[in-house]
C-alpha cells in the first residue's frame, strides 16, 4: 500500500515563483532516497510516499508552500496499489493513482484544499471529516506558524528550546506559533489516521 499525492499550487499565476523552490525542496525531503516525484504543467505535482506517511507529508507540503505569502496548495491523497514502476512517476498506474486523481478532482467541488480516497468509503468519510476540521487551522497559517510547523516536522521529538535555536526565535515565540497553528491537535489527527489505517488495511 502506498500513497500518491496529486497537487497544485493555488493562484500560482498571481504570485511570485518563490513557491517553486519551496515545492522542489519539500518534494525532495518527503520522497527520500526513492526520489519519486514530478512537477508538471508548471504548477502541478505528484509524489509517492508510504501510506502511513501520507497525512504527515501533506501537512509538511502545505507548511512549506504557506511560507510564501498568499500561496497555498491543493492535494488529493490516494491510498492503494501501484502497478509497474516506470521511470516517470506520471506514467505509472494502479489504484493509488486513480484514487489520488479522484480525490484531487473533488476538491473544487467540495471547496476544500485536501482530501483522501481509498477503497473504503467508511474510512474516507471518517478521515476526511478530521481533515475538514484540521483545515480550519491549516488554511489560516501565517508565515511564522507555517515555518514552525515545517521545522517541527523536520526535527521531530526535539525540545522547543532547540527549535528556537534553529529558527533564531525565542522559545516562547516558537511555543506560541505552534499553539496558533494547532500543531498538537493536527499531530493527534495524524496518529489517529495511522491507527485507523492499520486497522483497515
Amino acid at each position: 500500500m502506498i500513497c500518491i499525492i496529486t497537487g497544485d499550487i493555488i493562484g500560482s499565476r498571481k504570485i511570485k515563483d518563490t513557491w517553486l523552490a519551496s515545492l522542489k525542496g519539500a518534494l525532495k525531503v518527503v520522497s527520500g532516497k526513492h526520489n519519486r516525484w514530478e512537477i508538471f504543467r508548471g504548477d502541478s505535482f505528484q509524489v509517492e510516499v508510504s501510506a502511513a506517511e501520507a497525512l504527515k507529508t501533506a501537512i509538511y507540503l502545505k507548511a512549506c508552500i504557506r511560507l510564501n505569502r498568499a500561496a497555498d496548495v491543493r492535494m488529493g491523497l490516494g491510498i492503494g496499489e501501484v502497478r509497474g514502476k516506470r521511470k516517470k512517476l506520471t506514467e505509472d498506474s494502479g489504484d493509488a493513482f486513480v484514487y489520488s486523481g479522484a480525490a484531487f478532482d473533488s476538491l473544487k467541488q467540495i471547496k476544500l484544499n485536501l482530501a483522501i480516497k481509498t477503497s473504503s468509503a467508511d474510512f474516507d468519510e471518517e478521515i476526511n471529516t478530521l481533515i475538514k476540521l484540521a483545515l480550519i487551522a491549516m488554511d489560516s497559517w501565517g508565515i511564522v506558524a507555517a515555518e514552525m510547523v515545517k521545522l517541527a516536522l523536520e526535527y521531530e521529538n526535539i525540545l522547543q528550546s532547540k527549535l528556537a535555536a534553529i529558527s533564531g526565535r525565542t522559545q516562547s515565540s516558537v511555543s506560541e506559533a505552534l499553539k496558533r497553528a494547532h500543531f498538537a491537535e493536527i499531530m493527534d489527527m495524524d496518529r489517529l489516521y495511522r491507527k485507523k489505517l492499520n486497522q483497515m488495511f
